[in-house]
């Protein structure tokens, strides 16, 4: 309900006209339903190529909203831009949308959503999950892109969320050639899995949702503060990040059966 958000909104919206990603609904702005504010969520998707595969998605998201204004401040400072968390995950989902709105190369067709009001408790993904659900949306999997900012000092990339719970770790790793996923104990201990927008959607499809991240708790001291700031991300990471995946998300959207499943 902040300018700034409605500014982001806006930006977010135009990103998607410029690079001919459609709106899935009538209008890119998804309005939440369990928000007293004005709040939407912007989605837009790519349809898949192949005339049966079209009809299932994968969604690709990420949060655009943040926690605001911080009262106390530091070294007068009271704005938390959240580059990292979650501006960074933004960023990749935008650049596989034109990515794939250019190539046009997925079977399956792809969501793209950055959500609104998950610093709230998950809310943009909670209202989008019931409202696609009610509509039938058949949902093959959720790539949930969380603060991948920074890179971690570890012999793989990043980790995913609820490693344990489908076989979406290895089948990355086996589309990509390379230990791009790997298992952070932090993940567990911390129940990450439950914390971001893909727990939304797992809990009503019941289906591989999860969310990747490169932060591990040792590599980023700048978590819900308000020197989390475009100045300290990595952008050759970031780069690298979004170059690794792709071709897995590509695999993802384009195998003939459901490769990727709950364990």
């Amino acid at each position: 309900g902040t300018k700034g958000m409605v500014k982001a909104a806006d930006y977010l919206e135009q990103f998607f006209k410029e690079n001919d990603v459609k709106p899935y609904f009538s209008s890119y702005r998804d309005t939440l339903s369990n928000f007293k504010e004005p709040a939407f969520n912007i989605v837009g998707f790519v349809e898949g190529n192949d005339p049966v595969l079209r009809n299932e998605f994968i969604i690709i998201s990420g949060h655009y909203d943040h926690i605001g204004i911080d009262k106390k401040g530091v070294n007068g400072d009271f704005i938390n831009n959240g580059a990292n968390d979650d501006a960074s995950g933004t960023t990749a989902v935008a650049e596989m949308a034109k990515y794939f709105s250019s190539a046009k190369n997925n079977k399956r067709s792809i969501l793209f959503v950055f959500f609104a009001g998950e610093e709230k408790g998950l809310l943009g993904s909670k209202h989008l999950a019931k409202k696609l659900k009610a509509q039938n949306f058949n949902l093959y999997a959720q790539f949930n892109i969380e603060m991948i900012g920074v890179p971690m000092k570890r012999d793989y990339l990043a980790y995913i969320t609820g490693y344990s719970k489908s076989n979406m770790a290895s089948k990355i790793n086996e589309y990509t050639g390379k230990n791009t996923i790997g298992f952070l104990s932090k993940e567990a201990e911390y129940q990450l899995f439950s914390r971001s927008d893909n727990y939304s959607f797992y809990s009503v499809f019941k289906v591989p949702c999860q969310s990747v991240s490169t932060f591990d708790f040792e590599n980023f001291e700048f978590y819900h503060h308000v020197s989390d700031e475009f100045k300290v991300m990595d952008l050759p990471h970031m780069t690298s990040f979004i170059q690794e995946l792709l071709p897995a998300v590509t695999q993802m959207a384009n195998t003939p059966t459901h490769e990727i499943h709950m364990n």
